[in-house]
């Protein structure tokens, strides 16, 4: 039984981790589109998640965690021509955000398969639980 408590804890640590990177890749996707108010400003900057092997003392297992969220190199912003926006620089050329919507999306889509891997053990280990209980009764 003891064994079974420690999948679940595992994968809902997993469920969390992956909770927390659609947080950050919906961030991300909010403000694709989010230019600077000044010529000279940098627009967003791109986060990524990383995450990390901890060890709870508790159970003795490793679980993941999220290690940092940081920001994308700032060096690849892609320049759009609005000579009308108040960021223009001389040429007319507004620095935009480094948030490449196909990689955000895809992403996502990965966390989601992820986040539904953990949810399917927890759900089998729970039911397992279920028929062992059933069987003693």
């Amino acid at each position: 039984m003891t064994n079974m408590f420690s999948t679940m804890t595992i994968s809902t640590h997993g469920m969390r981790a992956q909770g927390e990177r659609v947080r950050v890749i919906a961030q991300n996707l909010a403000n694709a589109d989010t230019a600077p108010l000044k010529p000279g400003d940098d627009p967003y900057v791109r986060q990524v998640i990383t995450f990390k092997n901890e060890m709870d003392k508790a159970s003795g297992e490793k679980l993941v965690q999220v290690d940092e969220v940081k920001k994308v190199d700032k060096e690849q912003f892609i320049t759009k021509y609005m000579p009308d926006h108040p960021a223009a620089d001389d040429q007319g050329y507004v620095k935009m955000p480094n948030v490449n919507m196909l990689i955000e999306m895809t992403d996502m889509r990965e966390a989601q398969r992820s986040y539904e891997a953990n949810l399917g053990m927890v759900e089998q280990s729970r039911d397992m639980m279920m028929r062992t209980i059933d069987m003693l009764r």
